[in-house]
């Protein structure tokens, strides 16, 4: 039989559109706090029962709606936010008008709103059927409380996760909002079972940009973040970058800590996070993730935020230029911090060597003694002075671990100690320098340091003279479909500079005519496979870029200064200079720190000297 073709009833519509929009009950969330920020709102708070399956209400203070605006509110693409004219002109989170109306059609919504000198109103709506509208009593601003949520379609119902895991998605929605908008204040609470639990609460922050914001990351992210986090500003043909930036000794071994906006709307884009990778490959190994809260902003014509109902992805039309300012932001702000690591480093050192915490309190049988009976205990202890055996300042002179002997010649050079790596003092198992500084000791692995110092070296002369290039006597041919090879030769001048050259061959092959003189033997289709991989990922590729470098890591790592050997003192001080005149030498080539730096206070509470 012919099929028919029919008309679905508005009831049907939106329990579709409801399948796009609401996936699980954080989506809901999202949609309802978009809102009340769109609308003005200084202070919005969130109430949760049992993951928002049974309960979410949201209450703000914005501007509020009028009687007859609430059964608009609630049908399909009907919105205050644009006017349809510009779909490209788009200032808010929301502009589609199809949130309310699709949890209309799968859970119980309710919505009490008063405008500023109007009444307060209330509409409901359970499972399509709309209510009318009737007064209430409430303050300015709205309350939307959404009920039992996919009653409607029990199916959806079996696809969530335990209340816990949904309520974690609910609050990572809530922290996402809450750094995009540092001016708001967030309260989410959980109410199930009858309890009222705050579980993330942020007030309103204060300042400029960068201080509002990093008052509001330093709530979210934590203090340690923010400690080790390089600000960020740049700027590059009509896009602007903000935010923070974590060291790379500061990771993490998941993605849980990066957060990325556009023009204020959080979102999870693929070339942004390759971007982000790009920026710290040279910096981090691939179990590794840099942790960042980054912003960016342009003219909304430049964006297209309508590529899907959920709002979380967006098409740039100069992608390029993006990632590009990305990266160059990124590692220049990575070089300006020189040599230093991360502060967590420290903190884990000292943790580990702190003793076990005694099952009961410590007894204390004797009382501190006298200055008097110290000094007689000292003198009993002390050698004699005609003793034939070394005494303790003859072995002091001998076995001393202080390395650097005051010279005439050094007497009129500044004092390394108040330099940032300090003056070297000692080397203990022939691979940890150890160095001593204004208020504390550094403590540094010399194979990781010098390991850092050779491959920036041998970067920046592969940056001088550019990559050799290896001519094959016989060109490689490698047959791709003419997409393909119209992707690959778009870029084919950045992977010249590189050392690959390839053209054209007829058809849709390529011939490769030259490969990076330092990869040795090349298996050239393989390689251009992978590009190719990269740039539909992407959009851009840095594979050979990353391949040499991977070879430039691994000279430097066996032309470094080997763990055993013993080193000089004017050696150990030459290495402390030319690591602070270097920019990333706070850490190797896989992401570890190359030193540690403990304060006199932190070692002098170690021995109980507080």
């Amino acid at each position: 039989m012919r099929p028919v073709i029919r008309q679905l009833d508005d009831t049907a519509i939106n329990r579709i559109a409801a399948g796009e929009v609401v996936e699980r009950p954080a989506s809901a969330v999202k949609e309802l706090v978009e809102n009340a920020v769109d609308a003005g709102a200084r202070r919005i708070g969130i109430e949760i029962a049992d993951g928002g399956k049974t309960l979410i209400r949201i209450t703000d203070d914005g501007c509020g709606m009028l009687a007859d605006e609430l059964p608009l509110a609630l049908s399909r693409h009907a919105t205050s936010k644009i006017d349809g004219t510009d779909l490209l002109n788009i200032n808010s989170f929301g502009f589609r008008g199809e949130a309310l109306p699709s949890l209309g059609a799968v859970g119980r919504l309710t919505i009490q709103s008063r405008a500023r000198g109007a009444e307060a109103c209330e509409i409901s709506v359970s499972g399509g059927e709309m209510s009318a509208v009737k007064p209430c009593a409430l303050n300015a601003g709205t309350v939307v409380t959404l009920r039992d949520l996919f009653f409607a379609t029990p199916a959806r119902l079996k696809f969530l996760r335990t209340d816990r895991a949904e309520m974690q998605a609910i609050t990572d929605v809530v922290k996402r909002l809450a750094m995009a908008e540092p001016s708001i204040g967030f309260t989410l609470k959980d109410v199930s079972g009858g309890k009222d639990r705050v579980t993330f609460r942020t007030d309103p922050e204060s300042g400029d940009l960068f201080d509002a914001l990093r008052g509001r990351l330093g709530r979210i992210m934590g203090a340690e973040f923010i400690e080790n986090a390089l600000a960020i500003d740049a700027e590059r043909e009509g896009f602007r970058l903000t935010g923070y930036a974590a060291l790379p000794t500061y990771s993490r071994g998941s993605a849980v800590a990066q957060y990325l906006f556009v023009n204020g709307r959080p979102v999870r884009d693929k070339m942004l996070i390759g971007a982000l990778r790009g920026a710290y490959h040279d910096f981090l190994s691939r179990e590794r993730h840099p942790a960042v809260a980054l912003f960016v902003d342009c003219d909304p014509h430049k964006v297209d935020v309508n590529v899907h109902p959920a709002k979380s992805e967006v098409r740039f039309r100069d992608p390029g230029v993006v990632r590009g300012l990305i990266v160059s932001a990124l590692r220049h702000a990575l070089a300006e911090a020189g040599h230093r690591a991360s502060s967590t480093v420290a903190e884990a050192t000292l943790a580990a060597m702190r003793p076990e915490t005694p099952a009961e309190p410590r007894v204390y049988q004797m009382d501190r003694p006298s200055g008097f009976a110290r000094g007689v205990s000292y003198a009993m202890q002390a050698p004699a002075a005609p003793a034939p055996e070394p005494g303790f300042a003859e072995v002091a002179q001998a076995w001393s671990g202080r390395v650097v002997e005051d010279t005439p010649e050094q007497s009129n050079n500044p004092d390394p100690e108040h330099l940032p790596l300090g003056a070297a003092r000692g080397q203990v198992h022939e691979n940890y320098i150890i160095a001593q500084t204004e208020d504390g000791i550094v403590i540094v692995d010399q194979h990781a340091a010098h390991e850092r110092l050779v491959y920036e070296k041998l970067k920046r002369q592969m940056k001088e003279n550019g990559v050799a290039a290896q001519a094959l006597l016989i060109p490689d041919v490698v047959e791709l479909s003419a997409g393909d090879r119209d992707a690959l030769l778009a870029v084919a001048d950045d992977l010249t500079r590189m050392g690959l050259t390839l053209e054209p061959f007829g058809g849709g092959a390529v011939a490769v005519r030259e490969t990076p003189a330092i990869l040795g033997e090349v298996n050239a289709k393989a390689l251009i496979e992978d590009i190719l991989d990269e740039l539909s990922d992407q959009g851009q590729s840095q594979l050979v870029q990353e391949k040499i470098e991977a070879i430039l890591s691994r000279v430097a790592c066996h032309g470094s200064i080997r763990s055993g050997r013993r080193m000089r003192g004017e050696e150990m001080d030459a290495l402390l200079r030319e690591m602070e005149a270097t920019p990333h030498s706070g850490q190797c080539n896989h992401g570890r720190p190359t030193y540690v730096e403990l304060k006199l206070s932190d070692i002098e509470r170690l021995f109980g000297r507080t």
